[in-house]
């Protein structure tokens, strides 16, 4: 063997390994962006189940889980857990006062999904002007500077707060699923999403629940707020991204159940990641729209999803 084609070998060699470990970590990464977008469409297709129309709004609710966990730890000085709990609640009430004050009023007058959908939008303009003018439109980091704790996986690296980051998410799934199919509050969900005015006949207080649900799905996007705030920073608009990519994961995944949504979550995240991969990352938000038109065109009932769901 020459030394010409001995060096050539290694460089074959080398170029593969590299290759390995690029794409072991595009996988972990993968896992990471799957783990927030699956909550999230799981809270996006909680909210509507019960209303039957796309919350915009809802978006918003992640960036006022941020912010308030920021506020709470910045200029109180509050411990974290404390200021996660903050951010949770701040989030689930904020969702649960605008169906209160906006869409149940809407409800009650006979409303429209398009119309409800325009409102929601108004709603999130106006959350995200106010946090704007409070906390300013930069970004904000919300976890402390300096040197980042990561471990390694084989010749990969993910962080610490990616790593809880990804326990986090799948322990709310867990718990999500065991709500809604263990507890007798999540079969009254199930019941409501399923058809209202039977709920309503058999003496289920409809209205109440439906509090619940929106309380409940603005939580669970007010913790994706924190968590990707913690990872990256928040600004006002960080909402709206992270329920677009919700959206279209709960579409995906099937939006007539929370297990589809989740999936979906998984589904577009490896798919964009290993697009960008394999394209360049100009493509990653072009290959998510394109999975949700080939999704809409050729299965729109989801992964998971039933024609009659």
């Amino acid at each position: 063997m020459t030394f010409y084609s001995f060096s050539g070998m290694l460089q074959c060699l080398c170029k593969r390994d590299k290759g390995m470990e690029l794409f072991l970590q595009i996988l972990i990464n993968s896992v990471i962006v799957a783990s927030i977008y699956g909550v999230m469409a799981m809270s996006f297709t909680l909210a509507y189940r019960g209303t039957r129309f796309f919350n915009m709004a809802h978006g918003a609710m992640g960036a006022v889980g941020g912010y308030m966990f920021f506020f709470l730890h910045q200029n109180l000085s509050w411990p974290f857990l404390a200021c996660v709990f903050g951010g949770v609640v701040a989030a689930g009430l904020t969702g649960l006062l605008t169906d209160r004050l906006v869409f149940m009023p809407q409800r009650k007058r006979g409303a429209s999904g398009a119309v409800l959908l325009v409102v929601s939008l108004g709603i999130l303009a106006v959350i995200e002007a106010v946090i704007a003018m409070i906390f300013s439109s930069s970004f904000q980091p919300l976890a402390p500077m300096g040197e980042i704790t990561s471990y390694q996986i084989g010749p990969a690296r993910i962080s610490e707060i990616q790593t809880w980051m990804v326990m986090t998410n799948l322990l709310v799934f867990a718990g999500m699923l065991f709500l809604l199919y263990e507890t007798k509050f999540g079969r009254l969900l199930r019941a409501i999403s399923d058809d209202q005015e039977v709920a309503r006949i058999l003496g289920i207080r409809t209205n109440l629940l439906i509090g619940w649900m929106f309380f409940i799905s603005a939580a669970l996007a007010g913790l994706m707020g924190i968590l990707v705030g913690l990872d990256t920073g928040v600004e006002p608009t960080m909402g709206f991204y992270l329920l677009l990519k919700g959206v279209i994961a709960a579409i995906i995944g099937g939006i007539s159940g929370v297990p589809g949504a989740f999936v979906g979550g998984f589904f577009l995240a490896f798919s964009e990641n290993l697009g960008v991969w394999a394209l360049g990352g100009a493509w990653r938000d072009a290959i998510a729209f394109i999975l949700l038109l080939g999704f809409l065109l050729f299965r729109p009932q989801g992964i998971l999803g039933s024609r009659e769901g």
